[in-house]
């Protein structure tokens, strides 16, 4: 197992014996205005302000095509059935996730690699990056279920021990999002606060917490008093469509109970500058496929 960097200072407490609310003391867009990336800079600015932003078209049609049959054929494939980095759906049993897609698939590695993705990432972050989890999500029709409110940075920083909130993902959509097939949820504005929950996290959480999650969760009142200040947008779009938020944002997603099959890719970057140290709330890190201990830089 890779040695880790020793904890630093805690800014963001979490996982204790009250939920306490902490403002966020990073950047949200750390590149000096002006530098240059996909981005333009009202773009920027809009995700500065809002945690996110959607993009219409990202990949082409046939991009999509191209995609959508390497995640078929890893979803379909009993290797990766079998394989620890595959989560399977608890009522139907059929895969529903695969992590770290970036290192099976090559076919995603150039994904990972595009300039219109990486770029972005880079534009957001101010430094180079490296990819701190990816995976494809299917979430099939007739009952696949959805995931709570939660904030990524939550888990990440309690259980990867990510330090500083300068981290970015991107949700690439290779089938349509409706508005009623458990699209993402994001409150937007949300990012400029965090939740530090209470419970402490069970020893191997990430085994349970990938199917439904319990630790880490903010309390119904925190939540309801964030979605009175920040309103909940739904995102829809059509396959190739893309949007990208803020590690810190507040988001989620319904099941899925229409007979439109949901799938997505989902790439997390995270700064070079912000290495995983310890694990700030939790007794052992999770397994490498879910949270990188490898920082080399996308080319």
């Amino acid at each position: 197992m890779t040695t880790a960097p020793e904890r630093t200072a805690d800014l963001y407490p979490t996982r204790g014996t009250a939920e306490v609310i902490t403002p966020r003391k990073e950047p949200v867009v750390w590149s000096q205005p002006g530098t240059a990336g996909p981005f333009a800079p009202s773009e920027l600015s809009d995700f500065e302000r809002d945690g996110f932003f959607a993009i219409g078209e990202l990949l082409t049609a046939e991009e999509v095509a191209v995609y959508r049959a390497e995640l078929d054929r890893l979803v379909l494939d009993p290797t990766m059935r079998a394989d620890p980095r595959s989560i399977v759906e608890p009522k139907s049993q059929d895969v529903r996730t695969v992590f770290e897609v970036h290192k099976i698939s090559e076919v995603f590695a150039k994904l990972v690699s595009d300039p219109r993705v990486v770029g972005r990432a880079r534009q957001i972050l101010g430094s180079d990056v490296y990819v701190h989890q990816s995976r494809i999500n299917v979430k099939p029709g007739f009952g696949a279920s959805g995931f709570y409110w939660h904030s990524d940075f939550e888990t990440w920083h309690a259980e990867d021990g990510l330090p500083n909130m300068r981290t970015v993902s991107v949700s690439i959509a290779l089938t349509e999002n409706y508005d009623t097939n458990g699209g993402l949820m994001i409150m937007p504005g949300s990012h400029q606060h965090f939740v530090g929950c209470e419970g402490e996290t069970p020893k191997d959480n990430y085994k349970r917490s990938l199917q439904m999650q319990d630790a880490g969760i903010p309390s119904d009142e925190v939540l309801t008093k964030m979605a009175d200040k920040h309103g909940i947008r739904l995102f829809t779009g059509k396959a190739g469509s893309a949007t990208w938020f803020d590690c810190n944002a507040m988001h989620g997603s319904g099941d899925n109970i229409t007979p439109y099959p949901r799938s997505n890719v989902f790439i997390v970057f995270n700064s070079v500058d912000n290495e995983a140290v310890e694990p700030f709330a939790a007794p052992v890190r999770r397994p490498e496929y879910i949270g990188a201990r490898d920082f080399t830089p996308v080319k």
